[in-house]
C-alpha cells in the first residue's frame, strides 16, 4: 500500500501529490517507517528535504558525495521476489533516507532523523 509523498508533506494514492514532468521520478513511501521518518525530517529540516525531493525526483541514482549505493549486507533488498539496489541519501545532522529505484518510482525504504546503527 504505497502513498505517494510530496516535498512538503501531502500524501496521495496513485498519483504525485506535487506533478510531475515525463523525466522525473515519482517518490513512493515503501514503509510505514518511511513515512513517519519523512515527516520528522519536514518538522526539523525542511529546506534539506525540498533539496532531497528535488534530487531524488530527477538523478535518485547519480553518485555524488551525498548520495551512493550501500555496501556490505546492506548493498541490495528483495521486494516482491526482485532484487534492487539500495541507495543511500544523506542529509544535514546525520539523516538518512533510504531508498530504491525502480521503473520510474523512488522507493522510500528507510527515512532516519539520524545517523542509523546499521551503518556506524
Amino acid at each position: 500500500m504505497p502513498t505517494c509523498a510530496s516535498s512538503t508533506g501531502g500524501r496521495c494514492a496513485g498519483r504525485s501529490a506535487t506533478g510531475r514532468k515525463r523525466a522525473e521520478y515519482r517518490i513512493e513511501f515503501a514503509s510505514r517507517q518511511a513515512e513517519e521518518g519523512w515527516q520528522d525530517l519536514l518538522a526539523t529540516t525542511r529546506s534539506a528535504v525540498v533539496d532531497a525531493w528535488d534530487f531524488l525526483t530527477r538523478t535518485p541514482q547519480e553518485p555524488s558525495p551525498r548520495d551512493h549505493t550501500m555496501r556490505g549486507e546492506l548493498a541490495t533488498l528483495t521486494r516482491d521476489g526482485r532484487t534492487h539496489e539500495r541507495w543511500q541519501h544523506e542529509l544535514p545532522g546525520g539523516a538518512r533516507i533510504w531508498l530504491y529505484v525502480d521503473d520510474g518510482t523512488v522507493h522510500l525504504v528507510d527515512v532516519f532523523t539520524a545517523h542509523p546503527n546499521q551503518t556506524k
